[in-house]
């Protein structure tokens, strides 16, 4: 595991872009997976940027999110997909049927959780998977539980996550309780792993992470054993490392 500290959130949002860029540039058919929340979208900025000035050519890329709330549509402004579309998807050269979300409107969760996951495999598995860090140490909506979930699943959000998520919209009762989600072994297969994490109040969760014991109950725990990972964090975060 490879650990970068940047000074500040523009730091790590520039080192983090200049990740997936070499991983665009290098291999031009790459499947990202993408990952949504506070901390990706100054990533997300960068790489426009980057495609606005001609380095960056996204038309072979495929892209697969990692999760998407139970239930809503994709033209609900809370929707993954709604988010990826604004910050990425509709600013550079993604082909669109290459940009591929879990679908929140189909309520049977067990044929959902098979289309993705088969999906996934279809393309091959992904070559470099974009991660945020929750709270109590989730990634994806993979919570802290009694065991690994291999593939990707439907789960019970938290009410730690819940509470987390209530900033993105009107009032908690409008937060879902329940999303669809890559697995744990569905993540851990792809190539490589790109983590984000910023600010003091992810300090804990990340020295769980990266020092701590490998548990279920804290999911992110088994990057450890994951053969390429890179961290990038915020002097904040990193604090207590």
């Amino acid at each position: 595991m490879k650990i970068i500290v940047a000074e500040n959130y523009k730091e790590l949002s520039q080192k983090a872009a200049n990740l997936i860029s070499a991983q665009v540039i290098l291999k031009s058919d790459s499947v990202l997976g993408l990952a949504t929340g506070s901390t990706p979208i100054g990533i997300y900025d960068q790489l426009v940027d980057r495609y606005q000035k001609g380095d960056l050519d996204f038309s072979q890329v495929s892209t697969v999110n990692l999760d998407e709330y139970y239930g809503l549509c994709s033209t609900d402004e809370q929707s993954y997909r709604y988010y990826m579309e604004k910050y990425l998807f509709s600013k550079v050269n993604l082909s669109k049927e290459r940009c591929f979300l879990p679908d929140g409107t189909n309520l049977d969760g067990k044929i959902e959780c098979k289309r993705y996951q088969d999906l996934i495999d279809a393309l091959g598995g992904i070559d470099l998977q974009l991660l945020g860090l929750g709270h109590n140490g989730h990634i994806g909506f993979n919570e802290p539980a009694d065991f690994f979930e291999k593939e990707v699943h439907l789960v019970n959000l938290t009410e730690q996550t819940i509470q987390a998520n209530q900033r993105f919209f009107a009032s908690i009762e409008e937060v879902p309780k329940q999303a669809y989600t890559m697995g744990i072994g569905t993540i851990f297969q792809a190539k490589k792993i790109l983590l984000v994490v910023n600010g003091k109040e992810k300090a804990e969760a990340l020295k769980k992470v990266v020092q701590g014991a490998i548990c279920s109950q804290v999911p992110g725990s088994i990057l450890q054993l994951h053969a390429d990972v890179t961290v990038v964090a915020d002097k904040e975060a990193a604090s207590l490392l």
